[in-house]
């Protein structure tokens, strides 16, 4: 799987998400996965839903996976933070 269909989703506007999305169908990628973690796994969210019910009502979502990802912090301990990937594919 190339990663040139991966949408890594974070601080920034929904729409800005949603606009790589659908650039990513229009360019001929037949899926496109999202990925966040955190705070950003609700923008991920929101850009799904808005893709997949304002911009292209051909597309669904094919797949949810979520797990722990753990990460090393400044002072070298690590802390748990949850990750989903959401995969979007023409239906």
């Amino acid at each position: 799987m190339a990663d040139d269909n991966v949408v890594f989703v974070g601080s920034k506007e929904v729409m800005n998400y949603v606009l790589a999305v659908t650039t990513q169908f229009s360019e001929g990628s037949d899926e496109v996965i999202l990925k966040a973690r955190g705070r950003a796994i609700s923008t991920a969210v929101d850009t799904a839903e808005i893709t997949r019910n304002r911009f292209l009502q051909d597309v669904d979502i094919q797949d949810i996976t979520t797990k722990t990802e753990e990460l090393e912090d400044e002072e070298g301990g690590t802390s748990n933070v949850s990750a989903i990937t959401i995969t979007l594919g023409e239906r």
